[in-house]
């Protein structure tokens, strides 16, 4: 079977560059596991959070980091593109690359975005909170959303919390066992006529704030519970992030995903790739684990596998190897400098990554395979919680490549 361009892993990066690809007439695959870090989505996407201005904090960053093999400006010229193709999904953002806002943790601290989901409480670049009363719900039994954290984080910025606990009778069979209580359980629970039920209850504690705050689990299969849930509350609604598993972050997953079927790509979930097929310096075609002898061929390819937690790179008493080509790793030798003893450092294992030239092709052996390319967090030289930039490499190096492809084709 042939396609134009197989992307190997299906979260962030690797749907971006899929939809991108397949919007523009290329036939897709993409072959995903099924793990990815968008189930850990906080609701905001980050393309540099050193300081408040992105452009001024990627000038800081060293020449190896991918923004500056892009190109800065040529990646802050990306980043432009990125709302209104989120916007195609039917998945809106609020924020933009010319100066951070924050966004509200699950701990009640505000870190700085890049972009945040229209339907999420932010905090604007000057860190003015814009209410002086909410009212912050939770609801009773999910254990996953703090409410004392982020009550006492907005109140040393001045905000009034009116801290409420919501029950209803359709979620009190999940409170029988705790591992049920969890956000996308309650997502799935609360939808339909719920809705109703739900805002009737909200309103109960929204009549003397300037907004109410709640954990995001509404909304699990798409935007309508959402819209719905906002328009019935009488106050301004605003969702904060919980702990995993993220209700948005699934939801975005599927949608992208969705939205990549619809343009023709093909998507092959639960199936791994288990080795590559090489011709000289270009990789003819891939092996999977779930269809045996067949070779699925392509004119390039494109590695979107993740780090460490997706399995995209994994480790051993030998080093760091990335698992399906064999590519070659930028890391360390000696274990003991893979980590800091001070688990609030940077830790330098965490910018490992497959070693790629100024045109993001990775190299086996030393040498470059020239129809192989990689993208967002499997790549080396840069620190995703260090510079708060893991979607923004996640996404603007797909978008890179993408149109490295394009242009070649």
């Amino acid at each position: 079977m042939k396609f134009d361009t197989i992307i190997i892993g299906g979260g962030l990066s690797g749907l971006i560059a899929g939809i991108e690809l397949s919007r523009k007439g290329q036939k897709c695959m993409i072959v995903s596991a099924g793990q990815s870090a968008l189930h850990f989505f906080s609701g905001s996407l980050e393309l540099c959070g050193l300081e408040d201005e992105p452009a001024k904090a990627m000038e800081q960053l060293p020449q190896s980091h991918p923004y500056r093999k892009i190109g800065l400006d040529t990646a802050l010229t990306l980043a432009e593109r990125v709302k209104p193709l989120f916007a195609e999904v039917g998945v809106n953002f609020k924020g933009n690359a010319e100066r951070n806002h924050w966004r509200i943790t699950p701990l009640g601290v505000l870190k700085r975005a890049w972009l945040t989901l229209d339907e999420y409480a932010s905090v604007p670049s000057d860190g003015l909170m814009p209410w002086k009363k909410v009212a912050l719900l939770n609801i009773d039994g999910f254990l996953d959303f703090h409410t004392s954290y982020i009550a006492a984080g907005l109140a040393e910025r001045g905000v009034e919390c009116v801290v409420k606990g919501i029950s209803m009778p359709e979620l009190e069979r999940l409170r029988h066992n705790p591992t049920e209580m969890r956000s996308t359980n309650i997502a799935k629970t609360l939808t339909g006529e719920l809705i109703g039920k739900l805002a009737a209850r909200i309103n109960e504690y929204a009549k003397d704030v300037d907004a109410v705050l709640m954990p995001a689990v509404v909304g699990l299969a798409g935007n309508a519970d959402v819209v719905r849930l906002k328009e019935k509350v009488d106050r301004p609604l605003h969702f904060l992030a919980t702990l995993p598993p993220s209700v948005p972050g699934i939801r975005l997953q599927m949608m992208l995903k969705r939205h990549f079927q619809k343009l023709g790509g093909v998507y092959m979930l639960g199936d791994t790739v288990r080795e590559g097929v090489f011709e000289g310096d270009r990789l003819a075609g891939i092996m999977t684990v779930n269809h045996g002898d067949t070779c699925f061929k392509a004119d390039n390819f494109i590695l979107a596998s993740g780090s460490f937690f997706s399995k995209g790179l994994v480790s051993d008493i030998n080093g760091v190897r990335e698992p399906v080509f064999g590519l070659d790793v930028d890391s360390l030798d000696e274990r003991p400098q893979w980590y800091r003893k001070d688990m609030f450092e940077a830790q330098p294992y965490m910018s490992f990554g497959v070693a790629t030239d100024v045109g993001f092709h990775p190299s086996r052996n030393g040498q470059p395979v020239e129809n192989l390319y990689a993208t967002g967090s499997v790549l080396s030289n840069c620190h995703p919680m260090k510079e708060g930039s893991g979607a923004g490499v996640a996404i603007l190096t797909a978008l890179h490549v993408a149109d490295t492809i394009l242009k070649n084709q």
